[in-house]
């Protein structure tokens, strides 16, 4: 992929024009007397202002590439990241190309999910397994859809097979959408085992140390010392 910056070229013409004033002068009239630089001077700098403002900047995008990733050591996981990177990339294609408000939206969420998917399977690759069929079957079916969608939008024909198709991919997108999310949600499933059971043992240890619930409370009313305390 690569990402679109913006370089602007400074019109040159203000600093010619401003120039020529000086070699007018110098040529073709006196530059012997005060008055005559200051002349030149306030001449040269209304060229140059009039020019400024006549004479626009050059704008062009230049495109810049994104560093290749380093390789991890282990294929399948650089397979991922690099597929990943692609796939990231054409969203972004095609939320730029697509008009619709409503599938760019959707082209956004799917962008930030995959890219959390990528992050937990890269920072993980135990959990590659979990997502082979997202990535071989869900994740390019759905740009393929959107690319679809891109071609027939860019027509500017209405007709029966293009707005039904379009229509389709349009009803369609909030369910890819929540799709992508549980298959992000699914990577902490081992996680939340996990942690489920820590909480489990957790609180059986604290219920037999009396730390826990009303025996807690017990504890802490009768320990420390026998003052009574009377309003």
């Amino acid at each position: 992929m690569a990402n679109t910056i913006k370089k602007v070229r400074k019109s040159v013409a203000p600093y010619y024009g401003a120039a020529a004033v000086w070699v007018i002068f110098a040529l073709f009239l006196s530059l012997y007397r005060v008055r005559d630089f200051l002349l030149a001077a306030g001449l040269s700098c209304g060229v140059w202002v009039c020019l400024r403002a006549v004479c626009k900047d050059e704008v062009t995008e230049v495109e810049v590439p994104e560093p290749e990733p380093e390789p991890t050591g282990n294929p399948e996981l650089d397979k991922m990241v690099a597929d990943g990177q692609k796939a990231i990339a054409e969203m972004r294609r095609l939320d730029g190309a697509i008009a619709d408000e409503n599938i760019s939206a959707n082209i956004r969420r799917l962008e930030t999910v995959c890219q959390k998917i990528f992050e937990q399977v890269k920072a993980d690759p135990s959990r590659l397994p979990q997502i082979h069929r997202f990535m071989d079957y869900y994740l390019p079916t759905t740009l393929k859809l959107l690319n679809a969608y891109d071609r027939m939008d860019a027509t500017g024909v209405s007709g029966e097979n293009i707005d039904g198709t379009k229509r389709r991919v349009e009803n369609i997108m909030d369910t890819i959408a929540a799709a992508f999310e549980k298959q992000l949600d699914s990577l902490f499933g081992a996680d939340a085992m996990d942690i489920s059971a820590d909480i489990a043992v957790l609180e059986t240890m604290l219920e037999r140390e009396g730390l826990a619930g009303e025996k807690a409370d017990s504890i802490d009313n009768t320990s420390g010392s026998d003052i009574d305390l009377k309003l």
